[in-house]
């Protein structure tokens, strides 16, 4: 286990952040040498941090060991990129209140400055409101990392935190802010207006990037960025300098790309960096690399935003 649980926390700031997909060999192993590659790839392209073992980064197929080691990768990459100061977020939900604890003292221990916390929702039924609170609450208070709420109904049930939920549990010291996966711009307005002005409001997913800054979000946490981070961040930039029209076109190529991945899953995204950056096409079983006749779709449908994505490259 690393070290880096002793160093100074980085602090979360506003911007865009990307949930990284996680990397494996063809007998499935982790590929770190991957991992540590595509981390200091995104360092480079200006994002503002990086999140290991969210919902792209396939969480729920990987042990305990593995989530430790790919977040160890991650930071170890970033630090030697030359980006020390960059935050890094783990994700470390769990169907028990005592395995998401576990989790991120590990994270922490790890080197994550975060944690990402899924609410838990196997026996959903049968966990109430009060329950569901007192989880967040007791995870906050033993997490030795700043919690997020990560808010994302289609990885949990259905279970769907209300604007209520979520600005009662951003009162707690420990919890800095929530990712809101669920798109409900009006629900991200009242949590970005009503919590304390350190809390961070992120929009998840990049095809609401503007409606996400517009409602008086912080940024995003968003998986696309994996292909084109440099549009998702140039997105956030036009929209800051007040370049609103520039922003409206930019969004629309970034939502186009975004589609695919919302439509078709993570595999998309590995895909897509499989045959845009030649590494990263491997899901872990049960999930399966598309035919070879799907991987040429994902590409085409792809296309508009490499394209956008390669000029930003050449022009940096």
């Amino acid at each position: 286990m690393s070290t880096n649980g002793s160093a100074k926390r980085n602090t979360l700031t506003p911007g865009f952040y990307v949930p990284t997909v996680a990397f494996f060999k063809p007998d499935e192993e982790v590929d770190l040498a991957a991992t540590e590659k595509h981390a200091a790839y995104l360092a480079h392209s200006g994002v503002t941090g990086l999140v290991a073992q969210g919902s792209n980064g396939e969480a729920v197929h990987l042990d305990r060991e593995e989530r430790n080691a790919i977040t160890a990768a991650t930071r170890r990459a970033v630090d030697a990129a030359g980006y020390p100061t960059m935050p890094v977020i783990a994700g470390t939900g769990a169907a028990s209140t005592r395995e998401t604890i576990q989790l991120s003292k590990d994270a922490g221990a790890n080197g994550a400055d975060a944690a990402l916390v899924l609410p838990p929702s196997y026996y959903k039924g049968l966990v109430n409101t009060e329950a569901l609170h007192a989880h967040f609450i007791a995870v906050a208070d033993a997490s030795p990392v700043p919690v997020l709420i990560y808010n994302f109904p289609g990885a949990s049930s259905g279970l769907d935190l209300s604007s209520d939920d979520i600005l009662t549990l951003s009162k707690h010291p420990n919890i800095l802010g929530c990712k809101l996966t669920c798109g409900n711009t009006g629900k991200l307005a009242r949590v970005a207006a009503g919590s304390k002005a350190e809390f961070l409001t992120f929009g998840g997913s990049a095809d609401f990037t503007l409606q996400t800054m517009i409602a008086g979000g912080d940024g995003i946490i968003g998986g696309t960025a994996n292909l084109i981070p440099r549009s998702c961040v140039r997105l956030l930039d036009f929209y800051r300098n007040g370049k609103v029209e520039e922003a409206q076109k930019l969004q629309s190529v970034v939502a186009r790309a975004d589609w695919v991945a919302i439509n078709r899953g993570f595999i998309a995204v590995k895909s897509g960096l499989q045959s845009y950056r030649g590494y990263g096409g491997l899901p872990r079983r049960p999930c399966v690399a598309p035919s070879n006749a799907t991987t040429a779709t994902i590409q085409e449908e792809f296309r508009e935003g490499m394209e956008m994505e390669r000029a930003l490259e050449k022009s940096a």
